[in-house]
């Protein structure tokens, strides 16, 4: 009892009091807790339309740097490309990448076809990838080349040996049976035939009318799962979580409020 006191007592115990403006400041903080109804699409296209001209994207080690305008009018381009590859609402597009514009790039123009965004752990080796891409019924996969030494194209032409022979809108898979399409982020000679490239979808894009896009658009909710992300699997298989617009895009304003980003 008298040590419990004495913990009590101890003022070690308690909060710190703030000793500058700023301390205090940050410590009064608290984030809004009013919620909204914007879709991914529908979020991006208000930027587009609010700060059109304002940085979006910045790569510079890519060469990027798109405003709010140029990469709503670049993610409608790529998903009219997704929907000529035969990508449709309630599909699902997995990304297999460390950060590159091309990720931002299928995250959004997937959203606005209403297809799944399913992210793949870029440490994945062949099995893992296999129960992912099995799991989630994944329709097309956008991957890179790898990363270090994880060779993704070793993966998953070990796993899709029809990506060496047959030409991409043709390969199959008895393992895999809805994958019908994989992209590559960027050039490699080591490229299978089957494996198309990611720059492909802007030549397919002009195939299909920007009225497709925009009509799917206006067709999202923003309580529809619009994202799988897989746990780690420590204690057991790994499982897929579904996300909604609404649970990304609250999220991502709670951090912005907590960051204090304008």
């Amino acid at each position: 009892e008298a040590a419990l006191s004495s913990s009590w007592e101890d003022e070690s115990f308690f909060i710190a009091s703030p000793k500058t403006k700023e301390e205090e400041e940050r410590m009064a903080f608290v984030p809004t807790l009013d919620l909204h109804e914007h879709t991914l699409p529908g979020l991006l296209r208000r930027n587009a339309e609010r700060l059109p001209d304002n940085d979006c994207i910045v790569a510079p080690e890519f060469g990027v740097c798109w405003s709010w305008k140029e990469f709503d009018r670049r993610t409608s381009e790529v998903a009219r490309g997704m929907y000529a590859m035969g990508i449709r609402k309630g599909d699902h597009v997995a990304i297999w990448s460390t950060n590159t514009p091309e990720w931002m790039l299928t995250m959004f123009a997937s959203a606005k076809l209403g297809a799944i965004l399913v992210t793949v752990n870029t440490n994945y080796k062949q099995f893992e990838l296999n129960y992912l891409l099995n799991q989630s019924d994944t329709k097309m996969l956008v991957m890179t080349a790898g990363v270090k030494n994880n060779d993704y194209i070793s993966h998953i032409t070990g796993l899709v040996p029809a990506l060496n022979t047959e030409a991409p809108e043709n390969i199959s898979c008895k393992q895999l049976p809805f994958l019908k399409r994989v992209l590559l982020i960027g050039d490699s000679e080591r490229r299978p035939m089957g494996m198309s490239r990611f720059d492909d979808l802007y030549e397919l894009a002009a195939s299909v009318p920007e009225s497709v896009v925009e009509e799917s658009i206006a067709g999202l909710d923003t309580h529809e799962t619009i994202n799988m992300q897989y746990t780690s699997g420590t204690t057991g298989f790994p499982k897929g979580v579904m996300l909604t617009h609404y649970n990304i895009t609250n999220n991502g304003q709670f951090l912005g409020d907590g960051m204090k980003l304008t």
